[in-house]
């Protein structure tokens, strides 16, 4: 009894002080018997089962937290990648199948829905091109709908075509939507390794050998991690790394109570629990207070990647041993505008887009909400992202790149996105060109296996 008082305590005070919260519960809907070449009868097949599906997920996970006491902050879902189910449409026929996406994710209310994807990463078909070139008018027009594209994997190599037209898409979707500071970059990621389980958006979508309907939650912590650490303020790094192991456990505890009541409820199979530490731009709520308080002076600063390093290995470990499933991305994301201590060591001249890029070889996702000046070259974004895409394919592991050309933007200056996404400093790009490289096209061969170093 005594144990069981103290647990509830402690929860009790993980939420009310420390942040504590369940960041989503998503369904994943496959969309794969909707397909129809008629695109009007193919929307209203995609329509009519995610409503029907995730008719009950708002009320349901509303009960839930009202239940336990835990706050859930998102419900999304994820879908099959639509340019895996559409058939031969075109450019403008995706554009009305994201606002049908849009129209639903209102009626349900829910955050977001992922899955306006295509996986390109060994080559494109004429129907996956037509969907990225879409993009741009499609995340503009639409307000909840989210994207992804595939361009790398370890198996099949780096598809630099593909990254050249996305560096083109990316730019294009800034200058679309410049009237709300290029806002539908934010809503696009681009993978190497991409995660078909993965309940965090932008990169949200339900992937092959994923059941019908599933329930995968996302649970985070970082406020959570940050007081534990603050009561151990002389213990060496292994003691650190037993602390941090020891509050994921819990942590991913209430997750896995979360998706299993969830999925009970919904009558979809659980799925898996995301072990991922989700900074938000609540005070005390980041993932750079965590690296600071762990021992650099100021996130960015020489020893930040070692420090993440033994966070995120830390939270997998105490993680694991929680659940059964786990899956998603599992790591810490280290997006600048949803982190405040990220945001102020940009600010510091502390934290670069290199030092980042170094910081993603040790953690999950990879740059993530990084703002450059509206005049950055599609070359130079396409080299941002083929760089990130080699640190996945080589290291076997997710990386993602979502970066925001913000459109009249320089660097130094501050844009503000608002709720969940914030704010982010425009950071500072290479003058120096990539052009050449991004030109030759081709593909990157996929790395030898066994010559590791």
């Amino acid at each position: 009894m005594g144990l069981a008082l103290q647990e509830i305590m402690e929860t009790i005070r993980m939420v009310e002080m420390e942040n504590l919260d369940i960041r989503t519960v998503t369904m994943g809907i496959s969309l794969k018997d909707c397909a129809h070449p008629d695109v009007n009868i193919f929307k209203k097949n995609i329509y009519n089962k995610i409503t029907t599906k995730a008719a009950d997920l708002k009320d349901v996970a509303d009960k839930i937290q009202r239940e336990i006491g835990i706050p859930i902050i998102n419900r999304r879902i994820s879908i099959t990648p639509i340019a895996n189910v559409g058939v031969k449409y075109s450019s403008a026929d995706y554009v009305e199948i994201a606002k049908t996406l849009d129209e639903a994710a209102k009626k349900l209310g829910i955050d977001f829905i992922g899955g306006f994807s295509a996986l390109v990463h060994k080559g494109m078909t004429p129907d996956e091109q037509n969907l990225i070139l879409s993009i741009p008018e499609a995340l503009t027009v639409t307000e909840r709908v989210c994207g992804s594209i595939s361009v790398a994997t370890t198996k099949a190599g780096i598809n630099m075509d593909a990254i050249s037209l996305v560096g083109e898409t990316i730019v294009k979707a800034a200058d679309n939507s410049k009237h709300i500071n290029s806002l539908a970059c934010a809503k696009l990621v681009v993978f190497c390794n991409p995660p078909e389980d993965n309940p965090f958006m932008a990169g949200a979508f339900h992937g092959e050998g994923e059941p019908d309907v599933v329930i995968n939650v996302g649970v985070s912590g970082p406020g959570v991690v940050l007081h534990a650490l603050k009561r151990y303020p002389d213990a060496d790094l292994g003691e650190i790394a037993n602390v941090i192991k020891k509050t994921a456990f819990k942590i991913t505890r209430a997750g896995e109570l979360v998706g299993r009541l969830a999925a009970e409820r919904l009558g979809a199979q659980f799925g898996i629990i995301d072990l991922s530490l989700a900074p938000t731009n609540a005070t005390g709520d980041s993932v750079a207070e965590i690296l600071e308080e762990i021992g650099v002076e100021v996130c960015g600063a020489p020893g930040t990647t070692a420090a993440l390093a033994l966070m995120n290995d830390a939270v997998k470990k105490g993680g694991a041993m929680a659940t059964s499933y786990a899956g998603g991305l599992s790591g810490a994301f280290i997006p600048v505008s949803e982190d405040n201590g990220m945001i102020a060591a940009v600010e510091k001249g502390a934290l670069s887009l290199s030092k980042l890029e170094a910081m993603t070889c040790v953690c999950s996702v990879g740059l993530d909400m990084i703002a450059v000046p509206g005049d950055t070259h599609p070359a130079t974004i396409a080299g941002v992202i083929a760089d990130e895409a080699a640190i996945g394919m080589i290291n076997k592991k997710t990386t993602a790149v979502r970066i925001i050309p913000v459109a009249g933007m320089k660097a130094g200056d501050m844009v503000e996105f608002g709720g969940l996404l914030g704010r982010a400093p425009i950071m500072e790009v290479s003058q120096y060109s990539s052009e050449k490289l991004v030109r030759r096209g081709g593909r990157i061969p996929a790395p030898i296996q066994a010559l590791t170093n």
